[in-house]
């Protein structure tokens, strides 16, 4: 995480929920397609939040997925998500959110999205699979 002295920049959520296909090497974020608390999993569904920054270009933004406890291929309990981005533009839209696998039954429950620049949270959703 690096710090700034500038002031927080200007945070709002934008969306929240079921989305299409996101394609990570796009300039261009998913559409929204149910603004939801709650998104079926389904294997290939996108789901998450879309949060605008004002006043914060150059700045570093740290994020968090917490999911339901789900196992990797050797058994483990896989941690939270976790990692960091630099904003390059004013006004900056990101998307934070993931797409159901297979299985599904562990992937069900509450996902919490959460953003932070310099230790302070400044935009978190919570979105439960069903």
């Amino acid at each position: 995480m690096k710090k700034s002295k500038k002031p927080l920049p200007k945070v709002l959520i934008r969306s929240y929920g079921k989305y299409t296909q996101w394609d990570r090497d796009s300039k261009h974020l998913p559409e929204l397609v149910d603004l939801s608390y709650e998104v079926k999993a389904e294997p290939g569904v996108e789901f998450g939040m879309i949060v605008e920054f004002e006043q914060s270009k150059g700045r570093f933004i740290d994020f968090t997925i917490d999911h339901p406890p789900f196992c990797d291929k050797e058994g483990n309990i896989e941690p939270a998500f976790e990692g960091s981005i630099q904003i390059r533009s004013n006004p900056y839209s990101f998307f934070l959110g993931d797409t159901i696998w297979e299985p599904i039954d562990d992937k069900r429950g509450a996902w919490t999205m959460s953003i932070s620049i310099d230790g302070q949270e400044l935009a978190t959703k919570t979105i439960k699979l069903t």
